[in-house]
């Protein structure tokens, strides 16, 4: 028997394998990468490279769901549309009904419920797209929530969905710290040196978004971007000459 036809199926191993399969969509999906600061909540993802004719505003790797929430993805795009429609609703619908902004693990949550319900539906398939979810509670707490294709989320202080995931997490755990979450411009600086640990051609394909308590989400001009990767580079270059500096004495 073919395990893999139906999504409500199990095989006798225990696995899904259709949502084992939209995780993999999302593995061949774009980076995205996501740093809780102390005071600011950074978001960064690998731009698509655009055809000459197209219109580069129209690709959206990152948006807003309410003013103080935005999402980034990993995975098929369509799913995403319609997933972070979704989202917007409810965010909209909560605020209707409560008078209240949603927090950010009630949306976290809403959209893990979402992709769950779709692993365990007859004629349906798994949304094929990871999210990244960032935003701030009404005490003004900074957050960062991860879900995926299974349904499940967790919360974190920095992670990476898609394409090179794994590497982009490894640089993470090595050179996140407490100190550095607490200066908004090395926050910045960790999440493009994060990127470009995967990305080629530098800041032409990085897009990065800062989102501060009490204000709208910015997103970085391309020359902003730009900026802070020559200072990273001029940055290795002078540790690089330190290094054979000491290592010639």
């Amino acid at each position: 028997m073919s395990y893999d036809r139906a999504i409500t199926v199990f095989s006798p191993d225990g696995h899904l394998f259709q949502v084992e399969y939209a995780i993999e969509a999302v593995r061949k999906g774009t980076t995205a990468v996501g740093i809780r600061g102390k005071d600011i909540i950074v978001l960064g993802v690998e731009k698509k490279s655009t055809a000459k004719l197209q219109d580069p505003r129209t690709i959206r790797k990152i948006c807003r769901l309410d003013n103080h929430i935005c999402l980034a993805f990993a995975g098929l795009t369509a799913d995403a549309r319609v997933l972070i429609n979704k989202a917007r609703i409810e965010c909209q619908s909560y605020r209707l009904n409560y008078e209240d902004p949603v927090s950010v693990e009630y949306i976290a949550r809403y959209i893990a419920s979402v992709q769950q319900k779709y692993t365990q539906s007859g004629g349906v398939r798994p949304y094929g797209i990871a999210t990244l979810i960032i935003g701030y509670d009404i005490d003004g707490t900074p957050r960062l929530y991860q879900t995926d294709p299974s349904g499940t989320y967790f919360a974190w202080k920095a992670n990476a969905t898609g394409r090179n995931s794994k590497t982009v997490n490894e640089f993470l755990e090595k050179n996140y710290t407490d100190e550095l979450a607490s200066s908004q411009d090395e926050t910045i600086k960790l999440a493009v040196k994060a990127l470009m640990e995967v990305v080629e051609s530098g800041g032409k394909n990085i897009e990065i978004a800062v989102l501060k308590r009490d204000d709208e989400l910015k997103i970085l001009e391309d020359s902003q971007v730009e900026a802070i990767v020559k200072e990273i580079e001029e940055q290795k270059a002078k540790e690089k000459d330190d290094k054979a500096t000491s290592a010639a004495h």
